[in-house]
């Protein structure tokens, strides 16, 4: 027995409207049919845990000595505003590790209280996180 055969009796039937209930828009009747997340916020974390950081790099004491050089022939020049190439390390704020940004700046001053670098455009670099210096 096919379908046709089942529903015969009803098949060319009017469909019924009711007198009492307004008739759901086709808006709120596909809202029934939309996904549902049965544990919010699962998407974001499964995310966050596959977005990758970096490790901190340690620098040995020749790298250090190249950036305290550098670091002098920008206090020489501070008052040329010299422009700088600077990698540094950026600690993620939501797990461990970070990564390593590299910016061309114009360097406003060195704050040896601070231990930081501040640029002409708000930026300020910890001398620690710093991984390459050039002075151009």
């Amino acid at each position: 027995m096919n379908n046709l055969e089942i529903y015969k009796d009803i098949i060319n039937l009017p469909h019924h409207v009711s007198k009492k209930h307004p008739q759901m828009s086709l808006e709120a009747r596909s809202a029934q049919f939309a996904p549902f997340a049965a544990l919010v916020g699962y998407d974001s974390l499964v995310h966050e845990t596959a977005r990758l950081t970096d490790e901190k790099i340690e620098i040995n004491e020749e790298e250090k000595e190249i950036i305290d050089s550098q670091l002098q022939l920008i206090k020489q020049r501070i008052s040329d505003r010299p422009k700088i190439i600077i990698t540094y390390f950026i600690k993620d704020s939501r797990k461990n590790g970070g990564e390593y940004v590299t910016t061309e700046a114009t360097v406003k001053k060195i704050d040896d209280y601070k231990n930081s670098i501040f640029m002409e455009n708000g930026l300020e670099v910890p001398i620690e996180d710093i991984l390459k210096l050039s002075v151009y």
